[in-house]
């Protein structure tokens, strides 16, 4: 699973959800979250099902959904509603350790049952880092989660209220202050450690599209894999960012020949650069992260 742009889309705006079938973003996320307000709650989870039940061909476009948090009470109504509609996966918000993710993969083990699904065909994405607690359980993660997380992505902005701040952003730098770097770094890390995809966080400033891709190349030179959209104009960047130029697949190509020419060496030079193994691992990455995005073509 290579997603490079993941879209919001208020689950209850049908003129959002219809011009949302032709962007050119890899995922939709359905959101019946912070998007809906309350009293439109079950007209959203409606509309999603809807939307999901006929767009049952997801070859170009993913359709994933943003549930509640579990402890608000709303989440199992939004998964018994969508599930019929057989997402392809679910975004889970405000979690506070891994224990909410193996919460999840119950009921949707059971969902799953209900509807004649394939068991843990529905996978997971978590917003990992929107409440206090979760900068100090990602250990967590470490010791044991559902194989259906794919995915993990952070959040500053409920970060920021649950923590007390007045804003996020460091004065001086105009860049993300202490707190939520720390946050990054530990959600890059964990999603690594653990195998899954590190999801870069949102943009909030939607109409500074340079700000935008400027932000994305600073994700992926990062470690992270795919972006989290506010605006349909931020997809076309994000998808192009998170693709391997094809200069970067020429040297990455180099590197690998110059390491299988040399068998047995642990450093080899090319073009004027020493390179060791670390190199190498990055190379191959590299070519496989374009291998697989040509493969949704």
């Amino acid at each position: 699973m290579i997603i490079r742009s993941w879209l919001f889309v208020p689950g209850d705006s049908e003129r959002k959800l219809e011009k949302a079938k032709d962007n050119p973003a890899d995922a939709l996320i359905l959101d019946l979250e912070d998007s809906v307000s309350n009293d439109r709650q079950n007209i959203a989870r409606q509309m999603v099902r809807e939307y999901l039940t006929t767009r049952s061909d997801r070859t170009r476009q993913q359709l994933w959904v943003r549930i509640n948090p579990l402890d608000t009470g709303l989440a199992l109504p939004d998964l018994a509603a969508v599930m019929p509609g057989a997402p392809d996966g679910i975004i889970l918000p405000k979690t506070y350790s891994a224990k909410e993710i193996n919460t999840l993969c119950n009921f949707l083990s059971a969902l799953e049952s209900r509807e004649g699904l394939p068991l843990k065909s529905t996978r997971i994405v978590n917003v990992a880092t929107e409440t206090a607690a979760s900068l100090v359980t990602f250990h967590t993660y470490l010791d044991g989660v559902s194989s259906r997380l794919v995915g993990m992505t952070w959040g500053a902005e409920d970060l920021a209220a649950a923590l007390g701040a007045s804003d996020n952003i460091n004065p001086d730098t105009g860049l993300y202050d202490d707190p939520y770097l720390l946050a990054k770094s530990f959600c890059l890390a964990a999603a690594r450690a653990i195998d899954v995809h590190p999801v870069g966080v949102v943009y909030p400033n939607f109409k500074d599209l340079e700000g935008f891709a400027r932000d994305c190349q600073r994700d992926r030179k990062a470690g992270f894999i795919g972006k989290i959209l506010i605006h349909p104009a931020q997809a076309e960047i994000a998808n192009e960012a998170f693709t391997p130029s094809a200069s970067e697949v020429d040297h990455a190509k180099k590197v690998i020949e110059a390491f299988a020419a040399n068998p047995g060496v642990g450093v080899v030079a090319l073009d004027g650069m020493m390179l060791d193994m670390p190199h190498l691992k990055q190379a191959k990455n590299t070519l496989a992260l374009a291998e697989q995005i040509a493969l949704r073509a």
